[in-house]
């Protein structure tokens, strides 16, 4: 006698009916679509956030490079990829720093609008000390000796017109007004005062006629810069480029590895490794923001769990790759000096450019 059968609603294949799962497909056979299926299939499908996550957190946590040596070794379902481990704990990191960031974004902005309302309030008191500005007609007066004689003291016009300049401006300076970037703010604030065009602002700033791309670029951020005191909005940017940025760093972590590591397999089992690592830091670093923002640790207790990172470090390279503990020490300590000192502050300063140049 034949048995019943079903048709799966995802494959359209028959089986018998009873079956909690298709076996063609694994889909459930019997899937009301509710909203707490609707979010667990939202997060599993796209974090694998499943029994297999609880099953690798706990040893991620409190057994260094377990993890890795497990998953080479042929044991990738029972534990969670480490690319997917590595994605669902960096946007947990990066969500609860993004808290902490959005503070420092406000009060830096807070900061900038102050200094700058004192920097006014100060202009304004100057205002009676500063000297009256030179009209044209003694500028004319001294220039004149200048031009006349100008072959015998072998200037050139563009000296002619650098006297100028300079005769128009030294009246009106305040010796004692503070600059940023080397440019005279107060007469910037005065261009700016009566709408003049960009390309005068950024001549008074000190761009010249030819500049390329990137140095127009350069004074167009700072002119924005300069107007909106935009401290904030380059805070911002240079956190929300930190998750791309983290893409290069961990293959080049891996890659450190490699050639300190060159006989102990392939590139792609460093590759393994790091992103379990970098896993476990953010995991850390979730903890040590998420702490804070209920209540103040002391810093002594931070700076002892971002030791014990570099320890986790030694202990993951001696459990993973096997080797000697003297061995260990000094490959763990060369790879972390090398990279804090040489890779995290090149990415910094290009992050830095990248975030002024585009916030």
């Amino acid at each position: 006698m034949d048995k019943p059968t079903v048709t799966c609603a995802n494959c359209e294949r028959e089986f018998e009916e009873g079956f909690d799962f298709c076996p063609h497909c694994g889909q459930k056979s019997n899937d009301d679509l509710t909203i707490g299926v609707l979010f667990y299939n939202t997060i599993s499908n796209y974090f694998s956030f499943d029994a297999r996550f609880f099953k690798s957190f706990i040893p991620l946590m409190v057994r260094p490079g377990y993890l890795a040596k497990k998953f080479l070794e042929g044991k990738r379902l029972l534990f969670l990829h480490p690319a997917q481990m590595y994605l669902f704990i960096s946007v947990i990191c990066f969500f609860i720093l993004s808290f902490t960031v959005n503070d420092i974004a406000e009060k830096a902005d807070t900061a900038m609008k102050k200094e700058k309302l004192e920097s006014l309030v100060k202009q304004r008191d100057s205002i009676e000390e500063v000297k009256p500005e030179l009209d044209s007609i003694e500028i004319e007066k001294m220039l004149k000796p200048l031009k006349e004689n100008q072959k015998i003291f072998g200037l050139k016009d563009e000296d002619i017109k650098m006297a100028d300049s300079i005769m128009k401006t030294s009246g009106s300076r305040d010796k004692t007004y503070n600059t940023t970037f080397n440019y005279d703010e107060k007469s910037v604030d005065s261009l700016i005062a009566i709408n003049a065009e960009d390309k005068e602002i950024y001549k008074a700033m000190g761009m010249d006629d030819d500049a390329g791309y990137f140095t127009r670029k350069f004074y167009g951020q700072l002119l924005k810069f300069h107007r909106n005191r935009g401290a904030g909005s380059i805070i911002m940017t240079f956190f929300n480029s930190i998750p791309i940025a983290m893409f290069f760093l961990l293959p080049l972590f891996a890659l450190l590895l490699k050639i300190f590591y060159f006989n102990k397999g392939r590139y792609a089992h460093h590759l393994v490794f790091s992103f379990y690592y970098f896993s476990f830091l953010f995991m850390v670093f979730s903890i040590i923001f998420g702490l804070n923002r209920i209540w103040e640790i002391p810093d002594w207790i931070d700076w002892l769990i971002a030791l014990s990172t570099f320890i986790y470090l030694f202990m993951a390279l001696k459990n993973f790759y096997g080797q000697h503990w003297f061995w260990t020490l000094f490959k763990s300590s060369t790879i972390t000096f090398t990279f804090l000192m040489m890779v995290i502050p090149t990415a910094i300063i290009f992050l830095l450019m990248f975030s002024f140049l585009f916030y």
